[in-house]
């Protein structure tokens, strides 16, 4: 991922602000660049706009909205924050958790009401690390559905998306100011294009091997269920420009994925139950701590695999998610009558699996706390029947990158920021702190759509070089 010296920049094209990638981070990034008074450019590797948001459940936390205040809950973003640093163990930004929780709420009203975007509040459960209700969602809980409606947004805006536009260079002079970039097409044509800003909105480095083994080697040889495009280029970049990056050991991973259908099994299951028994038929973690670290736990155990057992109250809560009906259709969750059903479904060991089940009823039932740290309650004892998947554990994107401020500016290594680079979502530096444990559900999604909506509004407004006192900023 070259960067070349910007005299040597030919083009014929230059816009006031170029957005490398069209995930939700990008999309939004556009549509708050123009809110702000300028027209962007979008450049999309892939023939549709995707990344890994279209891979996920496109849950986003959000404090203080409209949306949580109709269910009666309280919440602010000093309580989000104060959630997210105790998650992180204090390792993230203060100044830039801080504007991310603050942003998260008015953006996603605002894109419900400027784009028509129809989020609701996903209730009935806690994620691991909130201590409130706040994730919001679309009506399908999928990603996909996300990355249409923002796209479909940016379309009806007539904001311009090149697919099929792989960036491979960028252009600057000596003081790290970006000046352009290059394009390659799927044909190996190339075409040059100048900009006056640039956002790097192009996640991070989870389909890069060689920075996988190096920065989180734990997951080398994990499953990656990001999307391919995430190969680090944001990060390459910065080295060139000289940016600071930080955490780059920082993930998100999940413990539930199943296998061999690859399709994500939600979490509320955990939260609401359900527990996770190795091949050996025995538990082997607090699977309240949260679906990220547990990654790392799952794929400790044997073959790398392990099952979810919950009932049939748990898998009508898990109907509500689009993935989790793809995988009742793919055959990948299996309905037992009792206990005895479940051990031949399962085939795991019998006595084992049996005093497994009996051990989790008893806390249930007596409401108390295991050895792992997990507390029980009667409300969520599991009665038959029963129903299991089997499940690996995931990398799902790189939560370190380019350090930034909190206008989304990308800071150099020597101190203060390039003067006008800016980058959000997997790009950039997160806010999960350094290690898997830290990342806070919907961590990614928070600084994608909130940051996302900065880095956009902060380039839109950014002046030109040259700009007369007075003049027009666009």
């Amino acid at each position: 991922m070259a960067v070349r010296p910007a005299k040597e920049l030919r083009s014929e094209v230059s816009v006031p602000v170029a957005i490398v990638g069209g995930g939700a981070c990008g999309l939004v990034a556009a549509l708050a660049a123009q809110d702000a008074g300028v027209q962007p450019l979008i450049l999309e590797r892939d023939a549709v706009p995707s990344g890994s948001t279209a891979l996920s459940s496109g849950l986003i936390p959000a404090p203080g909205t409209r949306f949580q205040r109709e269910f009666g809950v309280e919440d602010d973003p000093a309580c989000f924050v104060a959630d997210i640093m105790h998650k992180n163990d204090n390792g993230s930004d203060p100044a830039v958790t801080r504007r991310a929780a603050e942003e998260i709420g008015p953006t996603l009203e605002w894109l419900a009401d400027n784009h028509g975007l129809p989020f609701e509040l996903v209730t009935g459960f806690l994620y691991p690390g909130h201590s409130r209700m706040r994730m919001h969602a679309l009506p399908s809980r999928n990603g996909r559905e996300l990355i249409d409606r923002l796209a479909t947004a940016v379309t009806e805006r007539e904001i311009d998306l090149i697919t099929e536009a792989h960036v491979v260079a960028l252009f600057a002079d000596s003081n790290g100011r970006v000046t352009g970039l290059t394009i390659r097409r799927p044909d190996g044509s190339r075409d040059n294009i100048g900009c006056d800003a640039l956002v790097l909105a192009c996640n991070g480095y989870g389909g890069n091997q060689d920075l996988v083994r190096r920065h989180i080697p734990q997951m080398a040889d994990a499953l990656y269920f990001g999307h391919p495009g995430n190969t680090g280029d944001a990060i390459l970049w910065g080295q060139r420009l000289g940016a600071q990056l930080d955490d780059l050991s920082a993930y998100q991973g999940h413990g539930s994925v199943a296998h061999p259908q690859g399709i994500l099994v939600t979490w509320a299951l955990m939260m609401e139950g359900a527990f996770q028994v190795n091949l050996r038929g025995e538990r082997f973690s607090n699977e309240h701590d949260g679906y990220s670290e547990q990654a790392e736990r799952v794929l400790a155990q044997p073959e790398g695999t392990v099952w979810n057992i919950y009932d049939s109250r748990l898998h009508e809560l898990g109907k509500q998610f689009d993935d989790y009906r793809q995988a009742i259709a793919l055959g990948a969750i299996r309905r037992a009558d009792d206990a005895e059903s479940l051990i031949r479904q399962t085939q795991l060991p019998a006595e084992t699996l049996a005093r497994t089940i009996a051990e989790a009823r008893e806390l249930s039932l007596a409401g108390k706390t295991d050895n792992f740290g997990r507390t029980f309650t009667v409300e969520t004892d599991l009665v038959p029947p029963y129903y299991a998947v089997r499940v690996t554990g995931a990398l799902f994107h790189t939560q370190g990158g380019l350090a930034i401020d909190e206008e989304a500016r990308v800071l150099r290594r020597a101190g203060g920021p390039l003067p006008n680079l800016f980058a959000a979502g997997g790009a950039a530096r997160g806010v999960s702190g350094a290690t898997v444990g830290g990342y806070l559900s919907g961590n990614g999604l928070l600084t994608a759509i909130g940051l996302g909506r900065i880095a956009g509004q902060s380039a839109a407004t950014l002046r030109p070089v040259g700009a007369r006192a007075g003049a027009s900023e666009g």
